[in-house]
Formats: C-alpha cells, structure tokens, sequence
C-alpha cells in the first residue's frame, strides 16, 4: 500500500472527527493517521489519489495533496 500525506485546514478535535468520519466509511482498505496540529493526514491505500481526496473533501475542509510519504 502507498502511504499518502494530505494537508488539511483543520482547526479543532471537531474537524479532525470529521475527517475520521469520512475516512473510516472506506473500511479496512483504507489506514490513516491525523496530526491535527500540524494539519496533516497520512493515508495508506493502494486507492486512487483523486479519489482519496474527493473523499477527504466530504469533510468540508480544504484539502491539499503533498505526495506519497
């Protein structure tokens, strides 16, 4: 699986349980980590990246792709 990092404006543990939300309807396919204060979202998943981050914008938040990790 490729583990890819995304930056996220998240403010609040709100906005990070929002990310979590929308991360975990993918399953077991997909593992994450969140670092809220430092914005940042690692993915592993053999996924499509356009489709993580269409994905991670059902969240409501700004969302910027910075590569694999």
């Amino acid at each position: 699986m490729t583990r890819h990092e995304f930056e996220v404006a998240m403010t609040c543990e709100g906005c990070s349980g929002a990310v979590t939300k929308v991360l975990s309807k993918l399953g077991e396919t997909v593992k994450f980590e969140i670092d809220l204060p430092k914005r940042l979202v690692w993915i592993e998943s053999d996924k499509d990246v356009d489709f993580l981050m269409e994905t991670l914008k059902k969240c409501g938040k700004e969302v910027k792709y910075n590569g694999t990790k």
